[in-house]
This record gives C-alpha cells, structure tokens and sequence, in this order.
C-alpha cells in the first residue's frame, strides 16, 4: 500500500475584513501566495482557497482521465481541463463552495465521440479530488474531443 503526504500550510493576519494570509507548498512548488478578503471576494489580484482548489482539480482530473484512456488503448495528445470552482452565499450567512465545473477538452488518436464521452465519466469518478468532493459538492463535467 502507498500512502503519501503532501503539505501546505497558510498564515493569516488581521480580521476577516482588513487581513491578510499567506499559502506556501512545503515541496516548493508555490510559496508566499497572497490571498486577502479583496482577492477571495473583490477579484483583487492575488489567490484565494477556491483557486487552488480549481487548480487541484483540474489537474488531478486531467491525470486521471488520461490514465483511463491509456488503459482502454487510447494515449490521448492532450487533455486540457479548466476547472470552476463556485463559491456562494447562504441565506443565514455565510458561505459555501457549492459546485465545481469541469470543462476538459482532448486530442485523443483514433476515438470516436461516445467512447470520449464514456471514458471522460469514468475519469471523473476515478479522479481522487472528484471523489473527495463528490460529497458535498455539484460536479459537472463538459467533454470536448477536438480533432488531433
């Protein structure tokens, strides 16, 4: 059995309103990313939770739908997923990521449309963010196979 851990830390200073925080991966791979209330809810430039929580998903569906191509004989040139993370308002206050928006577009060698669109599910129900999100969380996925 594998088991593997990756770690990221934040900090944050000040109120929700005024403050600010910092994300930092400890491999390296990103470090010192600013995020404020003004970037999460303001379009401020900088980052914000539900950024990266796109990008983990567009990237780990990416991976794993392409793993299920392979497996079915088809190496795909390339799948590209954008990945839309919606956060919203609860009525008694709040908020909530209340949906994710896969949209994934592949050049995929000698497969027809069904058998893209087929595959694409399976690759997102074998994608481990998919499933740890799944739970409370709308995922819809829009598969594109564009000519190679």
């Amino acid at each position: 059995m594998v088991s593997l851990h990756r770690t990221a830390r934040a900090s944050w200073s000040g109120d929700l309103r005024g403050g600010k925080g910092q994300m930092t991966a400890d491999s390296g791979a990103f470090s010192n990313i600013g995020f404020s209330n003004r970037t999460r809810f303001e379009n401020e430039p900088g980052s914000n939770p539900e950024e990266l929580i796109a990008a983990a998903h567009a990237g780990c569906f990416s991976m794993a739908f392409s793993n299920v191509l392979a497996k079915a004989g088809y190496v795909p040139d390339q799948v590209s997923t954008r990945a839309t993370c919606t956060l919203e308002s609860k009525p008694e206050g709040g908020f909530r990521i209340a949906k994710m928006r896969l949209e994934t577009r592949g050049r995929v060698p000698g497969i027809d449309e069904a058998t893209f669109q087929r595959l694409a599910q399976e690759g997102e129900k074998a994608c481990p963010v998919s499933n740890l999100l799944r739970c409370g969380l709308e995922i819809e996925l829009d598969a594109v196979l564009e000519s190679a």
